[in-house]
């Protein structure tokens, strides 16, 4: 879950979320709302291109990091995945 609370670095700890397993989108939908209009992290993920909804084996919807959401942790967070 979130670690800081800048909103550049929420995204990141979103795509990290999802980048260490695909999560169900019920799941990150709920884990990741927010009623504040000026705190976008799903939005700015999804709109940069960071993340985006798959389909499991079973068909379930699930929400997981894009090619660009992984090199954007690389770069930005060096140590990833081994934090």
């Amino acid at each position: 879950m979130p670690t800081t609370d800048s909103p550049e670095a929420l995204v990141l700890d979103l795509v990290e979320w999802v980048a260490l397993a695909p999560r169900p989108y019920g799941e990150a939908i709920e884990a990741w709302r927010t009623s504040c209009p000026r705190l976008t992290v799903w939005e700015d993920a999804a709109d940069q291109g960071l993340v985006r909804r798959i389909k499991s084996d079973t068909g379930e919807n699930l929400l997981a990091a894009t090619e660009q959401g992984l090199l954007l942790l690389k770069a930005k967070r060096g140590d990833w995945p081994e934090r």
